[in-house]
């Protein structure tokens, strides 16, 4: 087990690839069954709840919900390491295409690895109608 990151190292591995914007990083993080819930259950993001199973949704996923924004940032303010989970306690700021608003989502974060070191799964656990949208004064 000591040969293989922990669910921690995975998570800010996916954290540090969202935020430099690196697809192809964030991608090699999954294995190839793996689920993306962000958030859990139905949203606008999601609207059947089932969240974006295997490669090829995950790539969608960031292709129309991560890579359009200017930047997605991560402050996390706590982290619980269980096993082949971490459960992280924070904040994620996304500054939207155009640069002029915003989003700021406070939730719990899930990355769950599996036997081979690759994340099987990240749900994120936030309302979808509590996100705070300001706009960005220059």
């Amino acid at each position: 087990m000591a040969d293989r990151p922990t669910a921690r190292d995975l998570a800010r591995r996916s954290q540090s690839a969202v935020h430099r914007k690196d697809r192809e990083e964030w991608l090699g993080l999954f294995a190839p069954d793996a689920v993306v819930a962000d958030p859990v259950g139905p949203s606008p993001l999601d609207p059947d709840g089932n969240g974006h199973r295997g490669l090829t949704a995950i790539a969608a996923f960031y292709d129309t919900v991560i890579a359009p924004n200017e930047q997605v940032s991560f402050e996390i303010e706590r982290s619980y390491l269980c096993g082949d989970e971490v459960a992280d306690v924070g904040i994620i700021r996304t500054v939207l295409p155009g640069g002029n608003h915003v989003v700021v989502v406070r939730g719990v974060y899930t990355y769950r690895a599996d036997t081979a070191g690759k994340l099987a799964a990240l749900r994120a656990y936030w309302e979808f109608d509590a996100a705070e949208i300001t706009e960005v004064r220059v």
